[in-house]
């Protein structure tokens, strides 16, 4: 149903069942697993679905190799069984990929190698590959532009990559189709507590006309990741200490020319005890990423100096030809929301594991996780839902099989989103751009006019950003491509919306995706941790 005849039902609409504050990976996934479950559901999302964290992540989908080395097996085994769901559910957006570790030292490949064994062990028939150990030909085999000097020999793996942004679609499409009414760009101005067996009461504010809507919901989940406290002040300005402290992690995208081939490439621990990762992802490279602690939450968030330079430092370490700053194509930026550490703990040592907090007036909130286990942790939320008496129960959403919009297609293999973008990620719903006039005229990158009105028409796309950063991830491949492709994606989204495309907004975001001035570290910020451990965001 279009956006505006959405609006226009909204003073009808009665009591929800379930109000979901946030619209990324977490959010989405408790939106769909309700509404599967036959509850009645609203999804509201101050920005883009997935605009904040959940479209900034490595892109990887991995069982939890890290956990594996802290003795955490029980989350290591529900990271493969969650990474196997994914790629089940969605084959269109997520494939294996094999990972190699270059070994520059005589004792890394038989250390790390049977590290790797085990995690092979655990995952059993959910695994992706086996792990073998290669000597330097093959590591540069299967590594071309992998640094020769020094080089003893390597180590293969394998893990899975998807699409965030694109994941994020198909979970919101697949949640409205069970009903689900969703609205991004709709900001909670304002939050009610329950009284008695009453319901709560929501203000919204439309980002585009400013018209306020009020709307009631029995149950509340706050799902606002790094901004979750911010929703806890709403419901209760008078709460306890917050439950957040962001981690900033920064991408660099160069030329994959730097490293063809469709394995990537793992550092576990650089000279200062962080990882680095290559990944061919969408026909370039992602060099990344960091684990930094800062004080605030910005909705964009910029590159420290410092982390810029470890990246391209540590990159020129195992690659022949150095990446530049001149190479970068595009830089982003994500926050992951770990949950506060009691006493001095850094950032690298908080737990990647998702908490849940049901307040005294019945707001759930829940924050921490990874994307892998996103539909892990919308069960739990349902669970704590259930358990808290805030809701009845309705049986399973078995989400573990149910088939995302456009998944019901046969895997696309393990290289599939190595290279280029392409009409292969829209799975069975291909036929849905190809009914969209404008098939014909290519405006880069692989993206089609018809491309664009699909994004409106189909996947919630209201802005110029919506489209060429998160239905088209130009923004993320080469941020000066897509500042010129924005000239003539912006009439298009006009056209199909009628509101103005905010096309000044993103030709702004598009210069804080290349490398120019950065921020500088905080001055609470002494020097960068000395290990960053996520994986991905």
């Amino acid at each position: 149903m279009k956006r505006n005849e959405l609006l226009s039902q909204l003073p009808h609409a009665g009591v929800f069942d379930l109000a979901v504050i946030g619209g990324g990976a977490t959010g989405l996934g408790v939106a769909l697993d309700a509404a599967l479950r036959g509850h009645r559901v609203i999804v509201v999302e101050s920005h883009d679905f997935a605009g904040g964290t959940s479209s900034r992540s490595t892109k990887l989908l991995h069982g939890g190799v890290r956990y594996l080395a802290q003795g955490n097996v029980s989350l290591v085994r529900e990271a493969l069984h969650e990474r196997s769901a994914i790629l089940r559910v969605a084959p269109h957006l997520a494939a294996p990929l094999p990972f190699v570790m270059p070994a520059y030292r005589w004792w890394q490949a038989p250390f790390y190698g049977v590290g790797l064994k085990i995690y092979d062990a655990l995952a059993g028939a959910a695994g992706l590959g086996p792990t073998r150990w290669l000597n330097k030909a093959d590591t540069q085999a299967l590594l071309p532009g992998v640094q020769a000097e020094g080089l003893h020999a390597g180590v293969q793996y394998w893990d899975a990559q998807f699409d965030d942004a694109r994941l994020a679609i198909a979970i919101a499409r697949s949640a409205e189709a069970a009903g689900a009414w969703m609205f991004n760009h709709m900001a909670v101005s304002a939050l009610t507590p329950a009284q008695g067996d009453g319901p709560w009461g929501l203000c919204l504010r439309d980002a585009h006309s400013g018209a306020e809507h009020q709307i009631k919901a029995r149950c509340v989940v706050n799902a606002a990741g790094v901004w979750v406290d911010g929703v806890r002040d709403l419901a209760s300005p008078s709460q306890a200490a917050p439950m957040v402290t962001p981690s900033q992690g920064v991408h660099l995208v160069v030329d994959r020319a730097f490293m063809a081939g469709d394995n990537a490439l793992l550092v576990p621990k650089t000279k200062d005890g962080r990882v680095l990762f290559a990944v061919p992802w969408m026909g370039a490279l992602i060099l990344g990423t960091t684990d930094t602690p800062r004080p605030d939450a910005p909705r964009e968030p910029k590159a420290f100096d410092e982390e810029v330079d470890f990246i391209l430092r540590e990159a020129a370490q195992v690659l022949q030809r150095a990446p530049t700053a001149d190479d970068v194509r595009s830089v982003w930026v994500g926050l992951r929301p770990l949950v506060k550490p009691t006493g001095d703990q850094s950032t690298q040592s908080i737990s990647r594991e998702h908490t849940i907090e049901v307040s005294p007036q019945g707001l759930v909130t829940v924050t921490g996780g990874k994307w892998t286990t996103y539909r892990a942790m919308a069960e739990d939320v349902m669970d704590h839902i259930h358990a808290a008496g805030l809701l009845p129960q309705r049986g399973k959403a078995h989400t573990d099989v149910h088939v995302l919009v456009g998944g019901s297609v046969a895997p696309s293999g393990p290289s599939a989103l190595a290279r280029a973008p392409g009409l292969h990620l829209y799975g069975d719903r291909a036929h849905e751009v190809s009914a969209c006039p404008g098939t014909q005229r290519p405006l880069g990158m692989g993206l089609s006019e018809a491309m664009v009105r699909h994004a409106v028409r189909h996947e919630f796309a209201c802005t110029v950003e919506d489209v060429l950063a998160r239905r088209w991830r130009a923004l993320f491949l080469d941020a000066r491509q897509a500042l010129r492709m924005a000239e003539d994606v912006a009439p298009i989204v006009a056209e199909e919306t009628g509101r103005d495309p905010q096309l000044a907004a993103f030709r702004a975001l598009c210069q804080q995706y290349t490398l120019g001035k950065f921020s500088q570290t905080p001055q609470t910020q002494a020097a960068l941790p000395k290990a960053a451990t996520s994986l991905a965001l």
